[in-house]
């Protein structure tokens, strides 16, 4: 199991940023198409007397059914808005709640070791786990003012903010239904991975996240979670089938370290095809969660 492994998450300037688990029902397998997204609404959270930001993205089918939600996460020394320009998951996936989260200054590992831009807690208690804090905040709030599809919460971040995709997964796995980490690569967590389908997304010529890591953190994937030998799956990418459905999928670039173009439309099929099991509100972690009920 994916426990006790030394960490190499990278906190680098990034400004820009189907196998189904038992019971989960396949989304829309349509193409998507970029549309007019709502109209993003910047929003401020009190996080333990801090002000925390983020830019919020709600379609207006949210106030009377239940929507998906995406969380996305900017790389370290990244912002709202140039992730929502990278990422574009509230233009390809319109239906979908997407709020894009703000960092604060953090030391980086490899750059800006004085912490002078913003990013993401690397680890477990880093920080003070002010950003795990942040996310327990910001979706108690969105689930209260909103409609949540609770079998539909998903994470993508680059770079530092895959990483911090990846603590996510750790320490918050029963809320979500799958993860999509870009450039990143997270082998020191305090909790195992809760098995669930996960695309992560490399650049074989990454020259900070370097792709050996990012293939060692692959392929620790899909011996935990029992995977079978890849198949194409779409875009480029690749699926490793897991009988329990918590497959792994890799889309892997000639790129360095870079947010593919093609990655958005990808992402977005990714999580419409993977929801949690019908009559599930925990999800398969067996992780301690917070508080996050509405």
């Amino acid at each position: 199991m994916l426990k006790y492994f030394v960490w190499l998450f990278v906190g680098v300037a990034c400004t820009s940023a189907s196998g189904l688990v038992s019971g989960q029902q396949p989304g829309p397998s349509a193409p998507l198409k970029a549309v007019s997204p709502a109209t993003p609404v910047t929003r401020t959270w009190q996080v333990e007397g801090v002000a925390r930001q983020g830019l919020l993205y709600v379609p207006e089918i949210a106030k009377s059914m239940p929507a998906p939600l995406v969380f996305c996460f900017h790389g370290h020394g990244g912002n709202t808005r140039n992730a929502a320009r990278s990422f574009r998951l509230h233009e390809v996936w319109p239906e979908a709640i997407v709020v894009y989260l703000q960092g604060l200054n953090t030391p980086g590992q490899l750059t800006d070791p004085e912490g002078k831009k913003p990013g993401w807690q690397k680890s477990a208690g880093d920080q003070g786990d002010r950003d795990l804090k942040f996310f327990d905040a910001v979706l108690k709030s969105i689930r209260e003012d909103y409609r949540v599809d609770d079998r539909r919460v998903y994470s993508t971040g680059h770079s530092n903010g895959g990483g911090f995709t990846y603590l996510l997964w750790s320490e918050r796995g029963s809320v979500f239904a799958a993860m999509a980490p870009s450039g990143a690569a997270a082998l020191r967590l305090r909790n195992e991975l809760p098995p669930k389908p996960v695309l992560h997304i490399a650049g074989r010529n990454d020259p900070l996240v370097k792709f050996t890591w990012q293939q060692l953190m692959i392929d620790r994937l899909k011996t935990a979670q029992k995977c079978g030998a890849g198949r194409p799956w779409q875009g480029g990418a690749t699926e490793y089938p897991a009988a329990d459905g918590a497959s792994v999928f890799t889309l892997v670039t000639d790129e360095g370290h870079k947010f593919p173009a093609q990655a958005p439309q990808l992402i977005a099929e990714f999580f419409r095809r993977h929801a949690k099991p019908e009559n599930t509100t925990s999800g398969q972690s067996r992780n301690k969660s917070p508080e996050v009920a509405r």
